[in-house]
């Protein structure tokens, strides 16, 4: 049976090699069941619920990635998105149900491109170094919100009295005299934070799987040793039930109310960034396993997108963020994963975990603990800056306002539309109106409608 569905002799690989690429997987990419609720739960979606809606999401985009795609791709909600959703719209004042809304209407955008075979053509739209700084731009975003999370970066007007933020004669409160300043490192949270980003290295470099997960309990176990958090009351519990029902955030999407002109932006960046995610991870992580042709194309490509699209979809309507595949991926198949076997062994570790969410929820409330995460994958993504081209000013300045953009607004929207609007101005103004594509004159009039009518902040 395992042979028919997932042709094993085809791909030169054995059940064994399948199961322990997958459980590889499983062990590089479970710190997100404690770092997606903790992200969101900024939003309001309460913790249990949304464990349950990010384990299911995993679960369901995994083992339809195995079963249908037959790659060894897990698939999980994406970080850098999910902090969009909880932190970059923060300032608006948007609804949780809201932000679901737009997650599930930029995944049947997704779907629809990728099945009228759009997607390839939009992509090729994109500049080469825009794309890269979309990848850069939030790896700086995710790397300041750890370190913000983790108390090593703090605002200016921190542990100020208000009256020395007043505009005189005013009751208005003003800038403080610098915007951000280095947090209090001799507190013991900051110093267990710095601690787990340092044991992260050390594992990452001695190439230890789990790195981010090991860190994370090892440091959140010694901050409760330490007075600074609770101990789990309980190693499993039911599923589906009390504080771990779905009911509190499943079908509570607010679709009706983010079709409108405003939240363009929002869709619009949700839908690109899941998008290029999904692209540039499948291609990744296609090249490593030898899954691409001789033209280093991903053959049937439209499967793993339409699972990426599907699992957006599933996962908005039972309460959680946009999901694709995962890089972590890599590391089951660094171990021999080849088939959808692996994916499916993923899928069935993460359904596993359903009935343990009690022994990690304690992390998903200690900033320590997971904020060392966050600084890690921001860091992971730093690399792709490589694919920038400094040479080309026309290609650098779109580029570096994405980048600037992203992380001094403190919103990934802000970003990505900048850069694409700037790109076809300075490529006109060089005499280079040739280099422009349809695709990109389309995305500059929808962001230049986005400075003109959206949610601008």
């Amino acid at each position: 049976m395992l042979e028919r569905l997932f042709a094993l002799r085809a791909h030169r690989t054995t059940v064994r090699q399948e199961v322990v690429g997958g459980a590889t997987t499983f062990l590089a990419m479970a710190y997100i069941v404690v770092l997606n609720p903790a992200i969101l739960s900024a939003a309001g979606i309460p913790h249990g619920p949304e464990t349950i809606a990010t384990i299911l999401t995993a679960t369901f985009g995994s083992l339809l990635m195995g079963f249908w795609a037959n790659r060894p791709i897990a698939v999980a909600p994406y970080m850098g998105e999910n902090a969009f959703l909880a932190f970059g719209l923060a300032a608006l004042g948007i609804s949780w149900q809201a932000r679901l809304g737009t997650v599930f209407v930029s995944g049947l955008a997704f779907l629809a491109l990728v099945l009228f075979r759009i997607g390839p053509w939009l992509s090729r739209s994109i500049s080469p170094s825009l794309k890269h700084s979309f990848g850069v731009g939030i790896g700086l975003f995710l790397l300041f919100l750890g370190l913000h999370e983790a108390g090593l970066v703090v605002s200016g007007a921190d542990g100020m009295p208000a009256a020395a933020l007043l505009v005189p004669g005013t009751d208005v409160l003003g800038d403080p005299p610098v915007p951000l300043k280095i947090g209090a490192l001799h507190e013991p949270r900051a110093l267990l934070a710095i601690g787990g980003v340092l044991l992260i290295v050390v594992l990452q470099a001695r190439r230890i799987t789990g790195a981010v997960l090991i860190s994370m309990i090892a440091t959140g176990a010694l901050g409760i040793a330490l007075g600074l958090g609770e101990a789990p009351r309980a190693v499993a519990a039911m599923p589906f039930q009390g504080d771990l029902s779905l009911g509190p955030v499943a079908l509570h999407l607010d679709v009706a109310g983010v079709l409108q002109v405003a939240f363009l932006p929002i869709l619009l960046t949700l839908f690109l960034v899941s998008f290029l995610d999904s692209l540039g991870s499948l291609v990744g992580l296609g090249a490593a396993a030898g899954l691409l042709d001789e033209h280093g194309d991903f053959p049937e490509i439209e499967r793993p997108l339409v699972v990426n699209a599907l699992s957006c979809v599933f996962g908005s309507l039972i309460g959680t963020s946009t999901s694709g595949a995962y890089i972590e991926s890599g590391a089951g198949i660094r171990e021999g994963a080849r088939t959808g076997l692996a994916a499916v062994t993923t899928g069935l570790l993460f359904a596993a975990t359903l009935f343990f969410v009690p022994l990690v929820e304690p992390l998903q409330h200690l900033s320590f603990a997971y904020a060392p995460a966050l600084i890690s994958v921001g860091i992971a993504m730093l690399p792709a800056v490589r694919g920038i081209d400094f040479d080309d000013p026309t290609e650098l300045l779109p580029a570096m306002a994405t980048l600037a953009m992203m992380v001094f607004t403190f919103n990934i929207a802000n970003g990505l539309t900048a850069g694409l609007a700037l790109y076809p101005i300075v490529k006109v103004g060089t005499g280079r109106a040739r280099e422009v594509s349809a695709g990109a004159w389309l995305f500059a009039a929808l962001c230049f409608f986005y400075y003109t009518f959206g949610l601008v902040h």
